[in-house]
């Protein structure tokens, strides 16, 4: 298989539902210089069918990879997908977040050396996930501002990253006062810079594991570049049980010694990821999920 462009990695937990309209999403992308690769965290058969209709279905290679749920091992998952990754430059989103048509692009369009790409998420109101279906994701219609005002949403200022021009897009991502720091459902950067900080920290729970790892990013002398008004994604609404607390607090310890200590690498990272799924590193919070809602 030649090699494309870029991989896109897509973490997804026991969404099936949402992941098969985000997989209609890459579908419809104005490249198809890409593949992608779902980091299934213990998922059941119904997700593992959804992976193998979009792989029949995609014009660009799907992959499922799995391993056994044994807690919140999201990040222990994501190294093992960027471990099988045939690309040379990975973009990470999730599985509950559809990305408009020129998403890939934007990114490989904005791409530069030594550095990466912070993006973000429109988060939806309930009542709109149900609407999005698959002829309103081949439309444009799921990222059209028009369409979603119509489903009752009132974003506000936030309307204004959905603007099309990218002339404009651009002067907003220029002004905007938010930080480009690592946001996992919607951030790019070379391959190579993720093996050399290894990977994500695999003992770390959720709710603000991604901030770590950009921590170590910055440490590493990349730098973010903002793109949340052209790199475009919106996020179906479902609630997230899995956050708790105390694994927040956890994250935040985590990230701070980053920055004090300025470490480069993770302690547990991909090169501690074993090929059966087989870890001995401390699990810590990832141990702590409840069920799904």
């Amino acid at each position: 298989m030649s090699e494309r462009a870029a991989s896109v990695i897509l973490a997804t937990y026991r969404h099936p539902e949402l992941l098969r309209r985000v997989l209609w999403g890459y579908r419809f992308q104005s490249t198809s210089d890409f593949e992608v690769l779902v980091a299934d965290d213990g998922s059941g058969p119904d997700t593992a069918a959804v992976v193998a209709e979009a792989s029949s279905e995609l014009p660009v290679p799907v992959r499922h990879v799995w391993h056994e749920d044994q807690g919140y091992r999201k990040c222990t998952i994501l190294n093992r997908a960027v471990s099988l990754a045939r690309s040379p430059y990975l973009i990470f989103s999730d599985g509950d977040c559809i990305p408009r048509n020129d998403f890939v692009e934007a990114h490989l369009r904005l791409r530069r050396p030594g550095r990466f790409l912070s993006g973000g998420t429109l988060r939806l109101r309930e009542e709109a996930t149900p609407m999005i279906d698959r002829d309103v994701i081949e439309s444009g219609r799921a990222t059209d501002l028009a369409w979603l005002r119509g489903t009752g949403w009132r974003p506000g200022r936030r309307q204004l990253r959905l603007v099309r021009s990218r002339r404009l897009a651009a002067f907003l991502d220029h002004v905007t006062p938010t930080s480009a720091t690592w946001n996992g459902c919607n951030a790019s950067v070379e391959r190579d810079a993720v093996f050399e900080a290894n990977g994500f920290e695999c003992s770390l729970g959720s709710g603000g594991q991604d901030r770590e790892f950009g921590a170590r990013l910055n440490n590493a002398g990349l730098r973010g570049i903002q793109v949340r008004h052209r790199a475009v994604l919106v996020h179906l609404y479902h609630t997230r049980p899995y956050r708790t607390a105390e694994s927040e607090a956890d994250t935040l310890r985590a990230r701070l010694e980053v920055e004090r200590s300025g470490r480069v690498r993770a302690k547990n990272g991909i090169a501690e990821v074993t090929p059966t799924g087989k870890e001995t590193f401390p699990r810590g919070a990832q141990s702590r999920r409840a069920p799904v809602q």
